[in-house]
């Protein structure tokens, strides 16, 4: 019969048996591998929020300068109380309108990298008008308690690729970033022999000045170029997979010079 203290020792030999260098080597090889698959679906999802951020802010951003640019052009020309006024009578030929009754100029940036310029004018009858008050609002975003013409002139600041509006003269206020250029063409309506109000050529704005059709523009056709979010060196971007510019055009009534005649 084995003495009991020898067992006893044997029992405490065993309980201190660790790893092997091979079961530690593995086990380290199984962690590493793990913390790498976990590094890789983090850098993946990484580039896949920066991707999805970039491109909605994108859409944001084309959105936001389109809306402007539209519901300044459709209240291009117009003006209250039409009975006692007309076209020829609030717009007269002030710069940089070159005729009377002119609402809507372009021509090139400076620099021409820039793109067009594009400026409107419309009459409103403010807000705090007791006949006709129209609410108006100018390219800022903002109204006016009396009647004033509202001179808006878009552009885009080579500098800080934003979408600007100058009003009536002023400074310009940053309005959308990440524009490259803007560029505007006139759909005039040059076919005499027809009398309703299509569009059957689309010129540029010194086109339209060489053929002193600025009174039958009726459609504006409005590119803008945004720089693409996913260009680049930066994580979710690359240089040889995607275009380094995005395109966005929008073809935009006249509203004052659209219609069916009778």
């Amino acid at each position: 019969m084995k003495p009991m203290n020898a067992h006893r020792n044997r029992s405490a030999h065993g309980a201190q048996l660790g790893f092997t260098l091979v079961e530690l080597m593995v086990a380290m090889a199984i962690g590493l591998f793990l913390v790498g698959g976990l590094i890789t679906l983090m850098g993946g999802m990484r580039r896949t929020y920066t991707t999805q951020t970039g491109l909605s802010q994108l859409q944001d951003n084309e959105r936001v300068a389109m809306t402007l640019i539209t519901d300044v052009l459709q209240a291009a020309g117009y003006f209250p109380l039409p009975t006692t006024n007309t076209a020829q009578t609030v717009f007269p030929a002030t710069s940089p309108f070159t005729v009377q009754g002119q609402s809507i100029f372009g021509q090139p940036a400076v620099p021409a990298s820039a793109g067009d310029t594009l400026t409107v004018r419309f009459l409103t009858n403010g807000t705090a008008a007791t006949i006709d008050a129209d609410n108006l609002i100018n390219c800022t975003g903002n109204t006016s308690p009396t009647a004033i013409t509202f001179v808006n002139t878009f552009s885009v600041d080579s500098l800080t690729g934003d979408l600007v509006c100058a009003l009536n003269g002023g400074a310009p206020v940053h309005l959308v970033s990440g524009l490259v250029s803007m560029q505007v063409l006139y759909g005039v309506h040059t076919n005499t022999s027809l009398t309703d109000y299509s569009v059957d050529t689309y010129m540029s704005a010194a086109a339209v000045t060489a053929a002193a059709d600025w009174l039958a523009v009726i459609s504006v056709k409005v590119t803008l170029t945004f720089t693409n979010p996913t260009y680049g060196n930066l994580p979710g971007q690359s240089t040889t997979k995607v275009p380094q510019t995005v395109v966005f055009t929008r073809v935009i009534d006249v509203m004052n010079q659209t219609g069916v005649t009778t």
